[in-house]
């Protein structure tokens, strides 16, 4: 009993955490997982190969919200999961793990649910592993459908997805790591109503220019520097923001424009270039990118 899945990476337009309402777009890194699931045994193993140090409780609580979905009882299972995403900054590495490994999981039963389903076992692993304060709703429907991707977290709705156009993705992922765990969320309500107005300009299709709207006030609100944002904007960048809960900053920008944005963002961390995804996640599929 193996499955394999793989799901893709997102960032973020609008952060749930002030509102409950979100918004992200998929962009083209992933991670891969594989779920062996073993009838009549106790045995938990979890591999996660391109992090060895971190925390697995994420993972089995994927595989656990999947068997009790369906009743089952009594299976051990060992995960192993690849990923090019860096963990622990902002860039919805778990949600794009939950995915992936809830989707193995089902594969592995020969299963298979709607997306909405999908969405809310993954959700409900990633509250229960306490890597989310929202349950990351946009994260994870952003990470399973590609594209852009506006919602109402708190209700687990999604309100509109557009067709993302084909843009470079340009991440500044500084060496510090930033747990959903440490974020001061009593200082984030005090952004609840810029935040809203950053929410209506996504849902009326202006996601770019909310995307840097979120990034300013959330940098500002968690003590991160604006004024990178900023240059990315007068390097050429469509849209620039904290990804996230940071400390990772994201630029969309052309491809003539790649290297100026590059240049703004180099001082701020290590940078890592990808693409704007339009892809779902899949199942029973372990090719690389």
């Amino acid at each position: 009993m193996i499955g394999r899945a793989l799901a893709h990476g997102a960032a973020t337009i609008i952060n749930a955490m002030a509102t409950g309402k979100g918004a992200a777009f998929g962009i083209a890194l992933w991670t891969e997982a594989e779920v062996e699931l073993f009838p009549g045994s106790s045995a938990r193993e979890v591999e996660i190969a391109s992090d060895p140090g971190e925390d697995t409780l994420l993972a089995e609580k994927c595989v656990d919200c999947v068997l009790d979905y369906f009743g089952l009882k009594d299976f051990g299972f060992k995960v192993v999961t690849n990923s090019n995403i860096p963990i622990a900054k902002g860039l919805k590495s778990s949600s794009v793990a939950s995915n992936a490994i809830v989707m193995a999981t089902l594969s592995a039963l020969g299963k298979r649910l709607s997306n909405l389903e999908i969405l809310n076992l993954s959700v409900n692993a990633a509250i229960e592993a306490r890597t989310t304060i929202t349950g990351a709703f946009d994260d994870a429907s952003a990470s399973l459908f590609g594209n852009v991707v506006i919602t109402n977290n708190l209700q687990r709705r999604i309100l509109r997805i557009f067709d993302i156009e084909d843009y470079k993705v340009i991440i500044s992922v500084p060496e510090e790591k930033k747990y959903t765990r440490d974020v001061d969320i009593h200082r984030i309500k005090f952004i609840a109503k810029q935040v809203e107005v950053a929410h209506r300009e996504a849902l009326l299709g202006n996601y770019w220019c909310a995307m840097t709207i979120n990034g300013l006030i959330y940098s500002a609100a968690l003590g991160y520097p604006c004024d990178v944002i900023v240059d990315c904007l007068e390097a050429g960048a469509i849209a620039a923001g904290l990804s996230g809960k940071g400390p990772a900053i994201v630029a969309v920008s052309s491809e003539e424009c790649e290297n100026g944005v590059k240049s703004a963002l180099s001082c701020h961390g290590k940078v890592l270039v990808t693409e704007t995804n339009k892809e779902g996640a899949r199942f029973g599929s372990n090719k690389r990118r």
